[in-house]
């Protein structure tokens, strides 16, 4: 299996920081670095005063699904039900339960896009699928080339997964991407849309919308979202998905690999997803803020430019010219140097797929980090190129 890159940077800027002494500016990783809301947290004091200590069903508690199943009907402008939702310990199961879900093992591919979320790749070929990328371009706002992805679908592709907004480029796909995108699924009668709407709360210039909201996608979609980003929840671990047809086989796979979702967590998501959502709201104002702050404060870097990404908590930029400044060969050797020689952590490209041919090197920054740490590490990533510079 392959592994997922933000971890092992992770550790390898632990080890870093305890070798040298010096404080790392950390951009790697994609975890709000807000508290969980109070709310939140309370309620899931109280399920453990109130006993809530034992197994619940595969599928989750009523509550839960009922909270989840109105959030989705009223974000995504279609009609779920209860009985639609399934709740897993974290978003990311659903990555391979779809694939067991829709996909015979040994037969059948799966389309997912390059740069993107690496355990949609190993998560396929873990569970007997086959693999296949479509590519994201720069010159097209890191958007899905509709031509291209034509192009790739045939009549093995059983599973098409779209991630919008998108890890690691920030894209969003717009409304008239969206039915292009349907069109072309609409006519593979075996073929299922997972759609990764993780962020679906973080978008900035435009509003968010569900490929399942458009006709005859609701079926055909396998719709993920979890508490994670949204509620500063990373290490809760709680996901939900909705579809009506793979429903009880999710809660199939529930009970066989991790029996249910811890009951203490999904009592503290019903109050995150029902209760008050004007701290989310500011989180995301300041995601907003800081999105605006580091794009501008990137491209004043000799050799980097970036585009302003449309949502999520990431900046994409485009390092070509500053790794030839530097002398680093690719986006990893030019990572590398930026936390030995800078002390600024990020992800390269090559952490989220193979590098798109012609398209430049890349890293990653996730600003789910304070101002002053964007301000500090875009500092210090400027002077450290200007040094080669002189």
């Amino acid at each position: 299996m392959k592994t997922e890159n933000a971890f092992v940077v992770g550790v390898e800027t632990a080890a870093y920081e305890k070798e040298t002494g010096k404080k790392v500016m950390k951009f790697y990783i994609g975890q709000p670095d807000f508290p969980t809301p109070d709310n939140i947290q309370l309620a899931g004091i109280k399920a453990i005063v109130d006993k809530k200590h034992g197994y619940t069903a595969s599928l989750g508690i009523n509550e839960l699904r009922q909270a989840v199943a109105k959030y989705f009907s009223d974000t995504r402008h279609v009609k779920i039900l209860p009985e639609d939702v399934s709740i897993a310990p974290g978003a990311k199961p659903f990555i391979p339960y779809a694939v067991l879900s829709t996909l015979d093992h040994g037969n059948g591919e799966v389309l997912y896009p390059n740069p993107g979320f690496p355990i949609y790749e190993s998560a396929t070929e873990l569970f007997g699928g086959r693999a296949r990328p479509y590519r994201l371009y720069e010159k097209n706002k890191f958007n899905i080339d509709i031509d291209e992805l034509g192009r790739q679908i045939n009549n093995d592709t059983r599973l098409l997964v779209i991630n919008s907004p998108q890890n690691p480029t920030g894209g969003v796909l717009s409304l008239d991407e969206l039915k292009a995108i349907a069109k072309i699924v609409l006519k593979f009668p075996e073929l299922w849309v997972l759609s990764d709407e993780v962020y679906c709360q973080m978008v900035y210039d435009s509003e968010f919308v569900s490929i399942s909201s458009l006709p005859g996608m609701l079926e055909r979609t396998i719709i993920m979202d979890g508490a994670s980003k949204t509620y500063a929840m990373t290490g809760w671990r709680i996901g939900y998905a909705a579809n009506k047809l793979l429903a009880e086989h999710f809660g199939t796979l529930n009970t066989n690999i991790v029996s249910c979702a811890s009951h203490v967590v999904q009592c503290a998501t019903v109050e995150a997803v029902e209760g008050s959502q004007s701290v989310p709201r500011e989180m995301v104002e300041t995601f907003h803020q800081r999105r605006d702050a580091i794009v501008q404060l990137l491209n004043a870097i000799p050799g980097v430019t970036c585009l302003l990404p449309g949502g999520a908590f990431y900046a994409y930029p485009n390092v070509t010219e500053a790794c030839k400044i530097v002398g680093a060969k690719n986006s990893e050797e030019f990572r590398i140097k930026l936390l030995r020689e800078a002390f600024v952590s990020v992800t390269a490209d090559t952490h989220f797929g193979p590098q798109v041919p012609n398209d430049g090197q890349h890293i990653r920054f996730s600003y789910a980090a304070s101002m002053e740490d964007i301000i500090e590490g875009m500092y210090r990533m400027k002077a450290w190129i200007k040094s080669y510079q002189k």
